[in-house]
């Protein structure tokens, strides 16, 4: 299917996700946008990106974009989507986001905003150990249940100094 999202294009293959309801994942993304704070000259990684809808929504306003996705499918729809847009500072790899943050830490450098969608369970353990010690001045943690959007900041607020600024 082929959905548009704030003036972009993206296809979905049957297997990959995407907000359904493409009228609030508009105002969900333009918040995440707000809050993400750029201003051209930010690298920004794109933690569970899926299809990457978000962080090609950031791109235009970033320096340079790094999506990672477990699903092999969800990142072959992040890079036909760039493509499809025309966004060049855009990329996206398949892999667990808590053992790939080291190897995009070496690839990318260190993260000036971290964009955060996990799934309905929350960050892992480890992935929320490993993406808080990136030490990124900004998390954008988006969310489709309260339940772990109260645990996960919390948990980066208590473990590791950051501060809750806006919900």
């Amino acid at each position: 299917i082929e959905e548009e999202i704030l003036g972009l294009r993206f296809r979905v293959r049957p297997n990959a996700f995407l907000q359904t309801n493409t009228e609030m994942a508009e105002t969900l993304y333009s918040i995440a946008r707000e809050f993400a704070g750029l201003t051209g000259s930010e690298t920004v990684y794109d933690l569970y990106c899926g299809t990457g809808t978000i962080g090609l929504a950031l791109a235009p306003q970033a320096l340079t974009v790094w999506g990672v996705e477990i699903s092999e499918e969800s990142v072959a729809c992040a890079i036909e989507n760039a493509e499809l847009n025309g966004i060049t500072n855009a990329a996206f790899f398949a892999g667990n986001v808590s053992l790939a943050l080291e190897e995009l830490l070496e690839r990318a450098g260190s993260p000036d905003v971290v964009v955060v969608d996990p799934p309905r369970a929350g960050l892992a353990g480890k992935a929320l150990r490993r993406m808080a010690r990136l030490r990124a001045p900004r998390i954008v943690y988006v969310s489709c249940n309260p339940t772990t959007l109260a645990s996960d900041p919390k948990a980066l607020r208590e473990d590791f100094g950051y501060e809750l600024r806006r919900c």
